[in-house]
C-alpha cells in the first residue's frame, strides 16, 4: 500500500509554508570560496502539473559497490517503464511514438497557439504514462482539433490510424479506471489489465475457480497477468519471460542479476534471486517466497520496490500495476523514528479496535525514512511519498512488513516554493498558526503512522477472504481510509510525546485534525472538474473519514460549517469528540474488513466519498482562481553517470540532474523502448 500523493494535496493546501525560494542554497564553500549554486527544485508547470527535481543526499558517502548496486536497480526499473504505458491502454505506445515523432521533426510555426497546445498534451500524456490522466482518471481532451493533428502528422512523416488515431478525440475509453456505481466496472474501464470484451462477472467467475494449495496462505490469482478471451474462453497471459511483456523483462532480470552481483549481504542476494525467479516463470508462489525472503531482508543501506504490487488501477483489485523505487536508507531519520514500528504491539493493544479484530502480535514491522535515488512504472513522475509492504494480508501477519517514507521528495515539495492557498482556506487566524508551526510535523507523522501502524494493524476473521474477494471496487478505499485513521487516532495521543516524537502532542494533533478535515471536505475539490464524482482511492478516503465525522458530530456542533462573507470555512469546535468519532470510525473500519461486509462498504463510502457538494465545489474552485500554482507535482529523475576503464569496468557514478522534462522522456524513450507497440 502506499500514500499516494496525499502531499500533493496538501503542499497545495497546508504545506504551502515551506520556504518560499524556488531553491535552497548550500552553506558550504567550494574550493574557489565561492558558495555553490543554489539547487532548484522547479522545471516547469503545464496545465494542472507542477514538475519537480529531487536531490539524493549522502550519495558520496555510499561504497562504489552500493553505488553500481543502485545503478543496477534503478536501470531494472527504467527497462520496465513501457510496461506501465501499456498497461495503462492498449494504444498508449503507438500514441506517444506518433506523437514524440511529431514533436522531434516539426519544423513549422511553433509559436502559434496549436502548437502550444499540442506540446502541453504531450507533456500531460508523459506524465500520466498515457492519455488518461494520472489521478482522475479521465482521457486527456486535446485543445487543438483533429485537421491540425493531421496536419503536424503530415508534415512530419507520422503515422497514427484507426482507433489508435480516433480515441485521442472521440469519447471513447474516456475513463482509465470506472468505478462508478451500478455498472459493469471491468467492461467500462479502458485499463488494460483486461480484453475489450471481458465483464466483471468474467473476472469474478474465473477466479472463483481458482484455489490456492494453502488455504491460509492465499496466492495473490491475477496480480501478474492480463485476463482475455480467445474463442470465448478467458486466459491469462501472464507476465513473465517468454510471455506478455517477455522483452521488457528479459531486460529487468538483467539488470537485477547485476544487482545480485553486488548485492550487500546473503539475504538481499537471496531476495534478488528469487524475484529473478519469479519474473522468468511468473510462478505466483515463487511471488510469495519472494515477498517473505524481501521482508526478511532489513539489513543493508540500500532497498528496492519493484515488480506488478499495487492494484488501485484495476476496478476489481485484482492487477498489479508496474513500479518501482530504490532507495537509500537515512540513517539518522531512520533512528530518531524507529520508535514507532519498536512500539507497533502497544499501537495495537490500545487501538479502539474490536479485541477480536486486534493481532495478538504484531511481527516484523520496520520503519526507515530513505532517499529515492530512482523511479519508474507507476511510481513516476507522480510518485508516493510513503509505502508499506507486501500487501498480502498472511505476510503480514506470519513476517511482517516494511514501511517507508521517502525523506527526499518530501523535503523536495517541501523547498519547491509557496501556493499561498492556506490562508484562503483556513478559518481564522489560529488555525493559520497551528498550521505555519506544527502543520508540517504533523503530516510527516500521519505518514509514518499510516504506513509503520496503520497497515500493519488489524486481522481478518478466520475463514474470511481477501478483501478483493469481499469488498471487491471499495477495498483500496476502505484499507487506505482505514490506515488515515489510525494515524489521525494517534496523532492526538500523549504516546508521541512519550515517545520522543513531539514537543507539544495536543497542538500536532490539532493541526492534523484541522488539515485533514480542511483537505477532505473542501480543499481536494479543486483537482475535480465541476460535476464529477469524487473516485480515486485515496480522495475519496479523505472525503469518506471527513464527512462521517461531520455528519456524526453535528449533534454536538464538534465541527462547525461557517459561511463568512459568501466563503465557506469548517471549524473544529471539539478536538477532543472529534478523536473519539474518528476512533469510532476506525473501529468500524476494521471490522468491515475483518468481517468483509460488503454492503457495510458500499454504505459508507457511497453515501458519504462519491458525491460532491456541488455549490461548495463551484465555491472552492471560484476561489482557487486568484493561486497560479498546479495543483498535482511530479517529479525528473537524478540521472547516474557511470565513467569506466578500459576494461569496461565501471569506476565511478555520478549523480546529474536533467535540464528539462521534455529531454528526459525523450531520452528514456530511446534508452528504455523494450515493448513493441503490439503486445
Amino acid at each position: 500500500m502506499k500514500l499516494k500523493q496525499i502531499l500533493s494535496v496538501a503542499f497545495v493546501v497546508t504545506l504551502f509554508f515551506s520556504c518560499g525560494n524556488n531553491s535552497v542554497t548550500k552553506e558550504n564553500k567550494t574550493a574557489d570560496n565561492k558558495k555553490e549554486t543554489p539547487f532548484s527544485f522547479n522545471v516547469e508547470q503545464f496545465a494542472d502539473i507542477k514538475v519537480l527535481r529531487y536531490q539524493i543526499p549522502g550519495w558520496e558517502n555510499l561504497t562504489l559497490k552500493e553505488q553500481k548496486l543502485v545503478y543496477y536497480l534503478t536501470q531494472a526499473g527504467l527497462s520496465g517503464r513501457d510496461i506501465m504505458w501499456d498497461q495503462n491502454y492498449r494504444h498508449n505506445l503507438k500514441i506517444r511514438k506518433a506523437l514524440e515523432n511529431i514533436y522531434t521533426n516539426y519544423k513549422g510555426d511553433k509559436t502559434a497557439d496549436n502548437w502550444s497546445a499540442f506540446t502541453t498534451y504531450l507533456k500531460r500524456v508523459w506524465f500520466s504514462n498515457g492519455i488518461h490522466h494520472h489521478y482522475s482518471n479521465d482521457k486527456i481532451k486535446p485543445e487543438f482539433s483533429q485537421d491540425y493533428f493531421k496536419e503536424i502528422m503530415a508534415a512530419t512523416n507520422t503515422t497514427l490510424i484507426d482507433e489508435a488515431f480516433n480515441v485521442i478525440f472521440n469519447d471513447k475509453d474516456a475513463k482509465k479506471v470506472n468505478l462508478t456505481k451500478d455498472v459493469d466496472n471491468v467492461l467500462l474501464s479502458a485499463i488494460n489489465f483486461y480484453g475489450p470484451d471481458v465483464t466483471t462477472a468474467d473476472v469474478e467467475n474465473f477466479y472463483k475457480q481458482k484455489k490456492s494449495p494453502n488455504p491460509d496462505k492465499p496466492l495473490s490469482f491475477g496480480l501478474n497477468s492480463q485476463l482475455v478471451k480467445e474463442n470465448g474462453v478467458l486466459k491469462e497471459r501472464v507476465y513473465k519471460s517468454g510471455g506478455l511483456y517477455g522483452s521488457a523483462i528479459d531486460e529487468i532480470v538483467k539488470w537485477l542479476e547485476k544487482a545480485q552481483g553486488v548485492a550487500e549481504n546473503k539475504a538481499q542476494g537471496d531476495a534478488l534471486a528469487l524475484l529473478i525467479k519469479y519474473y522468468k516463470t511468473g510462478d505466483l508462489q515463487t511471488w510469495d517466497d519472494y515477498n517473505v525472503a524481501w521482508t526478511a531482508a532489513t539489513e543493508g543501506n540500500i532497498d528496492y520496490i519493484n515488480s506488478f504490487i499495487e492494484v488501485y488501477n484495476d476496478p476489481v483489485g485484482y492487477r498489479g500495476s508496474y513500479e518501482t523505487i530504490v532507495q537509500i536508507k537515512d540513517f539518522d531519520m531512520s533512528e530518531k523514528m524507529a520508535v514507532l514500528s519498536e512500539n507497533a504491539q502497544w499501537f495495537e493493544d490500545n487501538s479502539p479496535l474490536m479485541d477480536a479484530h486486534k493481532k495478538d502480535s504484531v511481527v516484523g514491522v520496520t520503519y526507515k525514512v530513505v532517499n529515492v535515488a530512482g523511479e519508474a512504472g507507476d511510481a513516476s513522475p507522480s510518485t508516493p511519498i510513503g509505502v508499506n509492504l507486501p500487501n498480502a494480508n498472511w505476510i503480514r501477519a506470519a513476517v511482517g512488513s516494511k514501511s517507508v517514507s521517502l525523506g527526499n521528495i518530501i523535503y523536495a515539495y517541501n523547498n519547491a516554493g509557496s501556493t499561498g492557498r492556506l490562508k484562503e482556506f483556513v478559518h481564522d487566524e489560529e488555525e493559520y498558526e497551528l498550521e505555519e508551526k506544527y502543520g508540517q510535523k504533523a503530516d510527516k507523522l500521519h505518514t509514518a503512522l499510516h504506513e509503520v501502524i496503520g497497515h500493519a494493524s488489524g486481522q481478518l476473521n478466520p475463514g474470511i477472504g481477501e478483501t478483493k474477494e469481499t469488498l471487491k471496487k471499495y477495498a483500496s478505499t476502505l484499507e487506505e481510509g482505514r490506515a488515515d485513521l489510525v494515524g489521525l487516532y494517534y496523532l492526538y495521543s500523549p504516546k508521541l510525546q512519550e515517545l520522543g516524537l513531539v514537543d507539544d502532542w495536543k497542538s500536532i494533533g490539532k493541526a492534523a485534525f484541522d488539515g485533514y478535515i480542511r483537505n477532505g471536505l473542501m480543499t481536494q475539490l479543486i483537482r475535480l472538474k465541476l460535476g464529477d464524482d469524487v473516485e480515486e482511492a485515496h480522495m475519496v478516503n479523505r472525503q469518506w473519514v471527513s464527512a462521517w465525522v461531520f455528519e456524526k458530530g453535528k449533534a454536538d456542533n464538534v465541527i462547525e460549517k461557517v459561511t463568512r462573507d459568501g466563503k465557506t470555512y469548517f471549524n473544529i469546535n471539539d478536538y477532543e469528540k472529534l478523536h473519539e468519532l474518528f476512533g469510532q470510525l476506525l473501529r468500524e473500519a476494521q471490522r468491515i474488513k475483518s468481517e468483509g461486509d460488503y454492503k457495510a462498504v458500499e454504505a459508507l463510502v457511497e453515501g458519504y466519498g462519491v458525491k460532491v457538494d456541488q455549490a461548495i465545489h463551484a465555491e472552492v474552485l471560484e476561489r482557487n482562481k486568484q493561486f497560479t500554482s498546479a495543483p498535482y507535482s511530479g517529479f525528473v529523475n537524478p540521472v547516474l553517470v557511470t565513467e569506466t576503464n578500459d576494461d569496461g569496468e565501471i569506476t565511478a557514478i555520478k549523480v546529474t540532474q536533467p535540464e528539462s522534462f521534455d529531454g528526459q522522456m525523450l531520452e528514456y524513450t530511446k534508452q528504455y523502448s523494450f515493448l513493441s507497440e503490439e503486445n
